[in-house]
C-alpha cells in the first residue's frame, strides 16, 4: 500500500472542472478492488490523517482513528483490511467494521462507527468533497489542537 501526503493550493483544470489538487487523495485507477490506502492532508497546523476503501465501483473515506482505543487503526502502516479483503481491521485489538459503513460488527468498540470522510470522484480522482473542512475534522478528533 502507498501513503499520499497532499500538497498546498495548486489547481488542475479538467474539461470539465478545477480540480483543487489539495484535495485529492490518489487516482480512482490506482486503488485495488477490493483495496485501501492511507492519506494525510494538511491545510493548518494539524493534518487530517485518513484513509478510503475500495468496494467495486465505490469508495468510502474515514478517519485513521479507532472509535475505542483512540490511535490509528493501521499499527502496521497501510494495512488496513483483513486478509481476505472483506472488512476493515483495526491492527491493535481486532475489531472489525463494514467497508461501506464503518460500523464495527466485532470487538471492543462493537456497535460503533469509524468518523467518515466524504469524498467525491471527479476526473478519475479520489478526491475530499467539497464540504469537508480538513483542520475543523482533524481537530474534532484530537480536541487538543
Amino acid at each position: 500500500m502507498r501513503s499520499y501526503t497532499a500538497s498546498r493550493a495548486l489547481v488542475c483544470m479538467t474539461a470539465t472542472a478545477p480540480i483543487d489538487v489539495e484535495r485529492v487523495i490518489c487516482r480512482f485507477a490506482d486503488l485495488a478492488d477490493p483495496g485501501a490506502l492511507s492519506f494525510t492532508i494538511a491545510t493548518a497546523d494539524w493534518p487530517l490523517r485518513g484513509f478510503i476503501v475500495r468496494v467495486g465501483a465505490e469508495v468510502r473515506g474515514y478517519v485513521n482513528h479507532c472509535p475505542h482505543a483512540g490511535h490509528p487503526l493501521d499499527i502496521t502502516p497501510h494495512r488496513f483490511l483483513t486478509h481476505d479483503g472483506a472488512l476493515i481491521l483495526c491492527g491493535s485489538h481486532g475489531a472489525l467494521f463494514d467497508k461501506l459503513s464503518g460500523y464495527c460488527i466485532a470487538g471492543p468498540c462493537a456497535g460503533r462507527s469509524l468518523r467518515q470522510i466524504p469524498l467525491q470522484l471527479q476526473a478519475g480522482f479520489v478526491m475530499l468533497a467539497d464540504e469537508v473542512d480538513v483542520a475543523a475534522l482533524a481537530r474534532s478528533i484530537d480536541p487538543l489542537i
